[in-house]
């Protein structure tokens, strides 16, 4: 299969010229250890091999002697953190830069314990599956991205769309989140899965879903915890500052991929993707999946909200940046109008000094277009390069 270049690679490099260890974090099949392996910067050594692991911790000084002048790369760190303090040792005697490159397919106890261990020491990113503008020279349609989905194997073979869609998500449920908690009602799990897929792009409500999958609040809780710390799902925040008495205090559930909500709400065919009941859902999380990876390619969190008034207004997303709060409004239309940008304006009269000095209209114009009121429709498949320019990478 073809190696597509990742937008990560230049800030993944400049953290190696900058701290002792980088760790990679990332969903499962999103190319972490494709990226890594192109490369070419030491020795790789995967924690999926159970003879690594057991000599990892059975002997952590001798297996680390190995990376000898070279710097190593242990690809799912999160099965052997108990390597961790002694990496925080070596790092502590000689602190040469790049020396130490870790991968994780998982956030929740990995996270802490890399945050606690080598504090200082090392820089955290995030790999997602393709954005929009990795996919190059596969000349996707929208439709070809919303049903294929971004995941690099699916994406540049599509005839394996659907098995191995099916197979990703029978591991993630019997082996990623066996190991990550002990679930005692798998089937309630596999509900909640599909009930959170059939509420894309909706309010999250954990109520309703305790109540349909016969379980507790506080479990909906943990158990959608454990779709964000394993990077199936995005959880876009309230924003809560007071203009115009916000109400609204859930956040909003997305996929990150859209071919997940493609596969588990059953569309019936990638021709009526879009004209379907779920377009308009399975277009906004693309753009939000969008957002995310933009923030994560440039090494940073991301800083993006929805908001809804009292009175009823909503703009799809604020993204924080440069100081300013940038409006977007997210529509599958490929014909802007005055009502589309009607919420954008509104919100810019409220925040008056705090807003961008304009709205964008995401949507599937064909290029880039002004709009009445100094605001712009980007085309989707531009609008990370956007998001990009108003991102402070310094």
């Amino acid at each position: 299969m073809k190696y597509y270049p990742r937008a990560i690679t230049s800030i993944f490099h400049s953290c190696l010229q900058q701290f002792p260890s980088v760790l990679l974090t990332g969903p499962r099949q999103s190319g972490k250890s494709t990226f890594l392996q192109q490369q070419a910067i030491g020795q790789y050594v995967t924690f999926d091999d159970p003879l690594q692991r057991d000599f990892a911790l059975n002997d952590p000084n001798s297996f680390l002697e190995q990376a000898e002048e070279k710097p190593l790369i242990l690809d799912e760190i999160q099965y052997v953190p108990e390597i961790l303090q002694y990496i925080k040792i070596q790092i502590d005697l000689n602190r040469n830069l790049g020396k130490w490159i870790m991968t994780g397919s998982q956030q929740f106890h990995l996270m802490t314990n890399i945050t606690e261990t080598l504090a200082g020491r090392i820089a955290l990113l995030d790999l997602y599956p393709f954005a929009v503008k990795e996919l190059g020279d596969l000349n996707k349609t929208l439709e070809d991205i919303l049903w294929e989905g971004m995941y690099p194997e699916p994406a540049c073979e599509p005839q394996k769309q659907e098995i191995w869609l099916r197979s990703y998500l029978q591991t993630y449920l019997e082996r990623d989140i066996r190991q990550m908690e002990a679930l005692r009602n798998f089937r309630a799990f596999e509900m909640f899965i599909q009930l959170c897929a059939a509420r894309h792009a909706q309010e999250f409500h954990a109520a309703f879903l305790a109540r349909e999958c016969g379980v507790s609040q506080p479990t909906i809780q943990a158990w959608s915890k454990l779709l964000e710390s394993s990077f199936l799902a995005i959880f876009l925040p309230p924003f809560f500052k007071n203009y115009g008495k916000r109400i609204i205090k859930t956040p909003k559930f997305y996929f990150v991929d859209p071919s997940i909500v493609a596969y588990l709400t059953r569309q019936p065919a990638k021709g009526s993707l879009l004209t379907g009941n779920m377009g308009g859902a399975l277009f906004e999380g693309l753009i939000i999946s969008e957002i995310w990876k933009t923030f994560a390619n440039c090494g940073k969190r991301p800083t993006a909200y929805f908001w809804r008034s009292q009175s009823g207004l909503e703009v799809d997303v604020l993204i924080q940046a440069k100081g300013k709060l940038w409006p977007v409004e997210i529509k599958l239309t490929a014909t802007p109008s005055m009502a589309h940008l009607r919420p954008i304006q509104q919100f810019l009269a409220l925040a008056e000094d705090e807003g961008g000095n304009h709205g964008i209209l995401v949507c599937r114009v064909e290029k880039i277009t002004k709009l009445p009121g100094n605001h712009i429709a980007i085309p989707w498949f531009a609008f990370s390069e956007w998001l990009e320019t108003i991102i402070d990478n310094k």
